[in-house]
């Protein structure tokens, strides 16, 4: 998976994702269309969007399937059960449905708020 490294922050999605320039055309398009469907989900406690929360590890797309890596902010998250569906729903959604969309809550690495983007960031009151 094309995760951050925790001293980082998050990562944004390239062209081709590290990794996976072995995918066709449209699969690349569909893990773009992931990318940009998961801005659209809002952690409803912090009002920001999972991946400039920093809360979205990877996506991979092979055999006609979209595999997600997310995490929670903590083990005990409120949301631990409607956000991965919320983020699965936003994909399936973007992609028009021509994709299967797995969403799997992973804890390593450990959420830290050091992987928020620098806008999220300044938007929660944290110093650049």
């Amino acid at each position: 998976m094309n995760r951050p490294d925790i001293n980082e922050g998050p990562i944004e999605p390239d062209p081709v994702p590290v990794g996976m320039d072995w995918l066709a055309p449209n699969d690349s398009e569909a893990v773009q269309e992931a990318w940009a469907a998961l801005r659209e989900v809002f952690d409803p406690e912090l009002g920001l969007d999972v991946v400039s929360l920093g809360l979205v590890y990877g996506i991979e797309a092979e055999g006609g399937e979209l595999s997600v890596e997310m995490t929670l902010t903590t083990p005990g998250c409120p949301v631990s059960e409607s956000l991965p569906e919320q983020a699965r729903t936003a994909i399936v959604d973007a992609t028009g449905g021509t994709v299967g969309v797995d969403v799997q809550i992973v804890w390593e690495p450990p959420w830290s708020p050091t992987m928020i983007d620098d806008d999220a960031r300044a938007a929660l009151g944290f110093p650049r």
